[in-house]
């Protein structure tokens, strides 16, 4: 194994994660550059990888999201651009965790409905969810004609 060391030392990455009709990830990534007070910014397909000081990037984060705040979501990344033990220029293929992005991000246009749906709703008038841990008893007359429909 090569030796590590580390290039960006007291640095986060963050990945802006766009799923918008309206926002695209070049879009994000002009504003980020406008705003932007020295950190590193990357624009992927899904939107923008964001390294640099703490401070700097969340509010660069705070920022991107005002854009469109239920179709922009960000999330931790362990490594920073061009990082040699997950850059994929070094390890060929897909890097580690890329399976999973594209798996979240045919989640996230149900998250970001559920938002919007959200905010058309008074707090008080949106009912309590079931109780999951409640299983209601099944009665003998359904459960017959459940028997039935399987026997025909």
């Amino acid at each position: 194994m090569t030796d590590y060391t580390p290039t960006h030392v007291g640095t986060v990455t963050k990945y802006v994660v766009v799923e918008s009709f309206e926002v695209t990830p070049a879009d994000l990534a002009i504003r980020g550059y406008e705003i932007s007070n020295g950190a590193m910014i990357k624009e992927t397909c899904f939107g923008l990888v964001v390294n640099g000081k703490e401070e700097e990037v969340d509010r660069i984060v705070t920022e991107l999201r005002k854009v469109d705040p239920d179709h922009i979501f960000v999330k931790d990344r362990g490594f920073p651009p061009g990082d040699s033990r997950r850059c994929r220029a070094n390890l060929g293929g897909a890097r580690p965790g890329y399976h999973g992005m594209e798996y979240e991000m045919t989640v996230i246009p149900y998250v970001s409905h559920g938002l919007e749906e959200l905010k058309k709703h008074d707090a008080a008038t949106v009912p309590a969810p079931a109780d999951p841990l409640e299983h209601p008893a099944l009665d003998v007359v359904t459960l017959k004609k459940l028997i039935d429909a399987q026997e025909s």
